[in-house]
């Protein structure tokens, strides 16, 4: 009777696991991401300066938004090492998380008379990401002809998107958004 009690468990505790490795639950995205986390792009060159990075969270990822003061569209996101621009120095030391997106922002960090547009050296931690769930660090890559570089780094490879957005105003944003985890 031990024996047959013993069975009965063990098939209803295998039953189960099976369940919850192939049943529906396992297909369900988590917050409805199905984003992927590999290298992606979008848009063309533009001369509008970046203006100001900032960074914000949502219940089921964490966010940086990239803002210029006129229309940009051209963007490169990929997990990997990211060098500085115009001196090919790796940031990866210089950046927290577990691993590394490099941003590459189609668009100056300088106006038009090679002024710097926003207050960052090369180098410089442009957000303080404390108390976020998955953003540990956003690193000023430098700005040279015409591209900007951001290493952004989060606390493990996860799904992210990339969305471009008008406004406010004549300014234009591409924002940079990393799930908090991958699906269910």
């Amino acid at each position: 009777m031990r024996l047959r009690s013993a069975l009965v468990a063990l098939v209803v505790v295998l039953g189960g696991l099976v369940a919850g490795v192939g049943g529906a639950g396992a297909a369900t995205p988590y917050c409805g991401i199905t984003w992927g986390s590999t290298a992606k792009a979008g848009g063309k060159l533009s001369t509008a300066p970046l203006a100001e990075v900032r960074t914000g969270q949502h219940g089921c990822w964490d966010r940086v938004v990239f803002e210029f003061a006129g229309p940009a569209d051209g963007w490169s996101v990929a997990y990997g090492e990211t060098y500085t621009e115009g001196q090919g120095l790796a940031l990866s030391p210089y950046t927290a998380g577990g691993a590394l997106l490099r941003v590459s922002l189609r668009a100056p960090a300088y106006d038009g008379n090679r002024v710097a547009t926003v207050p960052y050296r090369t180098g410089e931690h442009v957000a303080n990401p404390l108390g976020y769930r998955t953003l540990r660090d956003v690193v000023f890559g430098g700005s040279f002809e015409g591209y900007t570089t951001f290493a952004v780094g989060v606390r493990a490879r996860l799904p992210y998107r990339v969305v471009v957005l008008d406004g406010p105003g004549t300014h234009s944003r591409i924002v940079l958004d990393v799930a908090h985890r991958w699906q269910a």
